[in-house]
């Protein structure tokens, strides 16, 4: 049975938060932010910059509002020709951002270690699988 947004949100509202926070451009987007407004080209220019595919502008629009309505992110949409919108951190958004940003250094520091980790469990996976079928 399919469960809608809403259902999901009542059911376990923390745990769809964290899904925001930590989606793939969730946490891009967060941790630009973290050093000042972007409009929203700049901040889609920013993001594709961390290699890989680039963000579409749908999901980074998505992405966005999904974030604002969660009140992490701000929308300042000035009325001007032609239109200008900037996007920055909430507080509650700069505290999550930083939580993100942290574990994101961590990653950097610690990925030869997980390099590591993962070259030894595919070597004993491999050799588990290899003495199964002999």
């Amino acid at each position: 049975m399919a469960v809608s947004n809403g259902e999901a949100e009542a059911l376990c509202p923390n745990r769809l938060v964290l899904e925001h926070v930590t989606s793939r451009w969730g946490v891009l987007v967060l941790i630009e932010l973290l050093d000042r407004p972007y409009r929203f080209s700049e901040l889609r220019r920013a993001i594709s910059g961390y290699g890989g595919r680039g963000v579409s502008e749908k999901m980074l629009t998505q992405t966005l509002q999904t974030l604002e309505r969660d009140g992490l992110v701000h929308r300042d949409a000035k009325p001007v020709i032609p239109p200008r919108v900037d996007y920055s951190l909430t507080d509650l958004g700069r505290e999550a951002a930083e939580q993100v940003r942290a574990l994101s250094q961590w990653t950097d520091r610690r990925m030869d270690d997980v390099e590591k980790a993962r070259r030894a469990y595919d070597e004993a996976r491999a050799a588990y699988q290899q003495s199964r079928a002999s």
